[in-house]
């Protein structure tokens, strides 16, 4: 068994002892993760589609370019949550795991900080989202061209905004964990 190059700063909140709660919770986190790589299949299904169209009709395929922009943004909102979770996000260990190695308690206050940050950021952006969703849906907004394929936004962008959401929230249990932490608490 090899170790895992990247650890955690923080403890693994585990599964064992997990409230109903805790558990409910990850099981949406799971789920978004799961939608998002199923619709990770679904866009490499259209732009394989949309290849063998060109190939062989010498035209693309209707909204390949406008609905693989939306996918991709969707699915990144969707697995977001679970890297979050995860502690997968990118980002430079070189100061940080060598300085809560020696300093515990200050290099949990350290994440904290960073998990609120992500909390603020994914908030405003799911914030800013919702007003976008309402304009979807006012305004009827569609991608793509009339008479050859359309597709309404606003599916994509409840994805989205939902996406954004759980993952904020999940920054927020995190950095709940690290103050704990960094108070000398139980984790």
């Amino acid at each position: 068994m090899t170790q895992d190059p990247t650890p955690s700063v923080l403890p693994d909140p585990g599964r064992t002892g997990d409230t109903a709660l805790a558990r409910a919770w990850r099981r949406l986190v799971e789920g978004f993760a799961a939608v998002g790589t199923v619709l990770i299949g679904v866009l490499m299904f259209i732009i394989c589609a949309d290849i063998v169209a060109r190939n062989s009709m010498g035209a693309s395929l209707p909204l390949v370019s406008e609905g693989g922009a939306l996918l991709v943004v969707t699915l990144v909102a969707l697995q977001l949550a679970a890297t979050v979770r995860a502690g997968r996000l990118a980002r430079t260990e070189v100061f940080i795991v060598p300085f809560t190695e020696r300093h515990p308690r200050a290099g949990a206050a350290l994440e904290g900080l960073f998990d609120l940050t992500g909390a603020v950021v994914l908030g405003l952006i799911a914030w800013a989202s919702l007003r976008i969703v309402g304009k979807d849906l006012d305004a009827n907004e569609f991608i793509g061209i009339t008479g050859m394929g359309t597709l309404p936004t606003w599916p994509f962008r409840i994805l989205i905004l939902a996406g954004f959401a759980v993952a904020a929230v999940e920054f927020l249990f995190r950095m709940a964990r690290a103050f704990r932490t960094a108070s000398g608490g139980r984790t």
